[in-house]
């Protein structure tokens, strides 16, 4: 017996199970959970023209879902996921969100600044703000304001001047057939921000007043500086996925995976023996690794893609029983264990590939032409089936190679879930 070949396959089983141990805390806490397993906000907007003359073209599409994200970020949400569908859709996708109602109303305000006179003519508007500008503070008195700088001194300096000791409207989304200043100051809680007497001639900075509390002066702040939405958004479909039913689906989808997993491992173990001990042990590497990969490539989990990553421990097993039953075949043929290991390996590499290839295919197809859901369940599916070729064929044959060539199952093809009777002779 060959103890160089036990002693390489021992150091290669503990050293590769003591890193993972070490190391798998960080790889899973890296990896960031879509909504469907942390909580979340979705929803589809259509993009709608605010007139006659404006079309929704792929430029448009841009401007709008650019806005759209600065307002994520100014929500201060990690990893959004927000895409263009087809020719006017925009879909958002908020993991973490727990007030769907606010994140409804932050992205959908059309954000749309402007300063009118007492008769509700446009004098200008926020395309005048400097960017980034606005920001919310206290004045004197303690109460909250948002200080704007502007990017034109000179229009600013000569509109004050001709409306100074008259007052500046500042509204936000001003509707040209419905809203009225002299309609909205009766009011308890009129329509437009402010309106403040201009007492001195203005440059470079005015203020908006009139907030009830900070939180809305830094909220308009954040909308002014994330930019106007070009068009109008109308939403198609919203769901909301609570924390709670998302930590729920995340524990019973990992128990049922280890369930699975372990019913698995026993099944291989009692059948195929010492390739099914293997074979279990590789699938953990499968396992860490496709995680490995997936926390590289800075993807979002969701349930769609722990069911590829379920079908992909399937393609792995599959992969392993193929090869276990040509080596099984080749032993009852009457050949020595290293022969019929090799021979076995050897048969089965082609239908192992030709079942990956047309399975990677079909992943492709749905990849092309699904949407998100069915995108994230393709790309993962991909990659489980590469590792999983990785995995089954180079690693499970790399230590059953190993164990084979050590001589200590020569003439033991019980080991290998095969009896004596069964084994024809040469």
């Amino acid at each position: 017996m060959r103890w160089s070949m036990i002693v390489i396959f021992l150091a290669i089983i503990i050293g590769g199970f003591t890193f993972m141990a070490f190391s798998v805390d960080s790889v899973i806490s890296n990896i960031t959970l879509g909504l469907d397993l942390q909580g979340g906000f979705e929803i589809l907007y259509k993009v709608v023209p605010v007139n006659e003359e404006q079309q929704v073209t792929q430029s448009l599409l841009h401007d709008t879902y650019t806005a759209l994200y600065r307002r994520v970020d100014a929500m201060g949400v990690s990893e959004p996921d927000l895409r263009v569908e087809g020719e006017d859709r925009i879909r958002v996708r908020l993991a973490g969100v727990h007030d769907p109602e606010e994140a409804r109303r932050f992205l959908s305000t059309e954000a749309r600044l402007s300063f009118r006179n007492t008769e509700d003519e446009f004098l200008f508007g926020g395309e005048h703000l400097k960017e980034g500008s606005a920001r919310a503070v206290f004045d004197e008195y303690n109460r909250p304001i948002v200080m704007l700088e502007f990017k034109d001194p000179d229009l600013i300096r000569q509109i004050t001047s001709e409306y100074l000791h008259d007052i500046i409207v500042i509204w936000l989304d001003f509707d040209e057939e419905t809203d009225s200043f002299r309609e909205e100051m009766l009011k308890e809680d009129p329509k437009f921000l402010s309106a403040p007497e201009v007492k001195s001639v203005l440059s470079t900075e005015a203020s908006i007043t009139g907030f009830q509390s900070y939180e809305e002066a830094e909220e308009l702040a954040s909308l002014l500086n994330a930019g106007a939405l070009p068009v109008q958004l109308e939403e198609l479909t919203a769901r909301s996925v609570s924390p709670t039913l998302g930590e729920r689906a995340l524990d019973l989808t990992v128990r049922a995976g280890m369930i699975g997993g372990a019913l698995i491992a026993l099944y291989m173990l009692l059948y195929y023996r010492l390739p099914g001990l293997v074979a279990a042990l590789a699938l953990f590497f499968y396992v860490y690794f496709i995680l490995v990969v997936f926390n590289w490539m800075n993807a979002v989990l969701t349930l769609p893609g722990i069911a590829a990553l379920v079908l992909g421990i399937g393609m792995a097993v599959d992969a392993n029983i193929i090869t276990n039953e040509r080596i099984k075949e080749e032993i009852r043929s009457g050949k020595t264990m290293m022969s019929s290991f090799r021979a076995g390996s050897k048969r089965s590499l082609r239908t192992i590939m030709d079942a990956n290839i047309t399975t990677i295919i079909a992943a492709g197809v749905l990849f092309y032409f699904g949407d998100f859901a069915i995108q994230g369940f393709a790309l993962m599916l991909i990659v489980s089936i590469v590792l999983s070729l990785v995995t089954a064929v180079l690693g499970s044959r790399l230590l059953l190679g190993l164990l084979v060539a050590s001589r200590a199952f020569d003439n033991k093809p019980r080991w290998f879930g095969v009896k004596e009777s069964e084994i024809s002779e040469l």
